[in-house]
């Protein structure tokens, strides 16, 4: 069985953000699929993806911390500046965690470790609603 979503996820601000069970909600097929493997794909250039820890907003907030100091705004060496200082870092960090995260499915939900969850990384100050793809390969229940 073959499931391909495209959903959009509400606009959120700058930062790292679970969406776990928002995209596995939003896809009631996955309920069906006893064993199979998921693709979520962001369709953007400044804003990524990653698998990591679901309990503490205070790793969310850290990655934000860390992704700033990594990937500083308004550096002189950028030269595209013409759509805000936030930009560019923008690119550069979506490259670094990427777009894609590919996470296996068990007994119809994404089977991640207990304190694993998906996160949107949003790094514009102003990103806007994201679109993301998810595509679904299994066996149905």
């Amino acid at each position: 069985m073959w499931i391909q979503r495209e959903l959009t996820l509400e606009s959120r601000p700058r930062g790292f953000h679970l969406v776990t069970r928002e995209i596995e909600q939003a896809v009631p097929e996955l309920r069906d699929i006893a064993v199979g493997i998921a693709t979520i794909f962001i369709k953007h250039t400044s804003a990524s993806l990653t698998l990591n820890e679901n309990a503490s907003p205070d790793v969310r907030r850290d990655f934000e911390s860390w992704a700033n100091e990594a990937v500083p705004e308004s550096a002189a060496f950028w030269s595209h500046v013409l759509e805000g200082s936030d930009d560019m870092p923008a690119h550069i960090k979506a490259s670094l965690f990427g777009p894609t995260v590919t996470v296996p499915v068990r007994s119809g939900e994404f089977d991640l470790g207990t304190w694993q969850g998906v996160y949107l990384c949003e790094h514009r100050d102003r990103g806007g609603p994201r679109t993301i793809v998810l595509t679904v390969c299994g066996e149905e229940s």
